[in-house]
């Protein structure tokens, strides 16, 4: 199983500037997709023109017109769809999770956007909240040893080795040691893996988010923020993994980069 992952930073204008033909073109067998930012109506017609037409959909789409929203696509049938971490993010657009039967096999996907944060405020306390209730469902997935994985924009630079400028960034929303100790317990009480890290080794990158502004992506001047985090059951069968990034500024369809990996069921 191909497992393509995406911020698309809205589909529409992924569509226009070719970043859903690159993604087919990639042979993924599912692709989950972040920040949306389409009713259900504008995400089908987005996709009508497109290989992922007559492709399984879960969405998740925000209450909030023209923001956040994910979505989970797949050339294989699911056998049940969620979307609940809790009644404070009911319409909030950042969690859709599908089983998906791919032969014999059957793997839990889910597609998450997490949104930035501002240190210091509310708005980073309802991040870390968000979390935490992500940090509930995947203590269920490693609880029932199920093949899972958590795909998605976690807006978190891990470690060093994920930010180029990461002096410049300490005390900043995306690289504070509290969202990173997340991202350590999700590793050391729950299991899960960050299967690119794993496969790919130290760093640094390779990285998957570039501002659109001045010399960032010529300079790889850019975030590790995009991540598969799978349970070690799924994480054992990973064999390969690679950031989509752009030939050039000019061939980019997204300020993020799609990470791809292959699992072998």
């Amino acid at each position: 199983m191909l497992l393509a992952s995406a911020n698309v930073n809205g589909i529409r204008a992924a569509v226009r500037r070719g970043g859903l033909g690159w993604l087919a073109a990639t042979g993924a067998d599912v692709v989950t997709l972040q920040e949306v930012r389409a009713d259900p109506d504008q995400l089908r017609a987005a996709l009508a023109d497109t290989p992922f037409a007559g492709w399984e959909l879960a969405h998740e789409p925000s209450t909030a017109k023209g923001r956040a929203g994910v979505a989970v696509l797949s050339r294989h049938a699911f056998q049940a769809v969620r979307s609940d971490l809790g009644d404070e993010f009911v319409g909030a657009g950042r969690w859709v999770e599908a089983d998906v039967r791919v032969g014999d096999a059957a793997v839990t996907v889910a597609s998450a956007y997490v949104h930035t944060g501002e240190a210091g405020t509310e708005r980073q306390d309802e991040k870390y909240r968000f979390l935490d209730a992500v940090g509930e469902r995947v203590s269920e997935w490693a609880a029932d040893g199920r093949a899972a994985v958590l795909t998605g924009d976690l807006n978190i630079a891990h470690t060093q080795d994920d930010l180029k400028n990461w002096k410049g960034n300490r005390g900043k929303s995306g690289f504070l040691p509290d969202e990173q100790a997340v991202l350590d317990r999700w590793a050391t009480r729950h299991g899960l893996v960050d299967v690119q890290r794993r496969l790919h080794g130290p760093g640094p990158g390779p990285y998957t988010w570039w501002s659109w502004r001045g010399q960032a992506f010529d300079n790889d001047a850019g975030w590790r923020i995009d991540y598969h985090w799978a349970t070690a059951p799924l994480a054992e069968r990973a064999v390969r993994a690679e950031v989509g990034r752009a030939a050039s500024y000019a061939e980019r369809w997204s300020d993020h980069a799609a990470v791809l990996v292959d699992y072998d069921l």
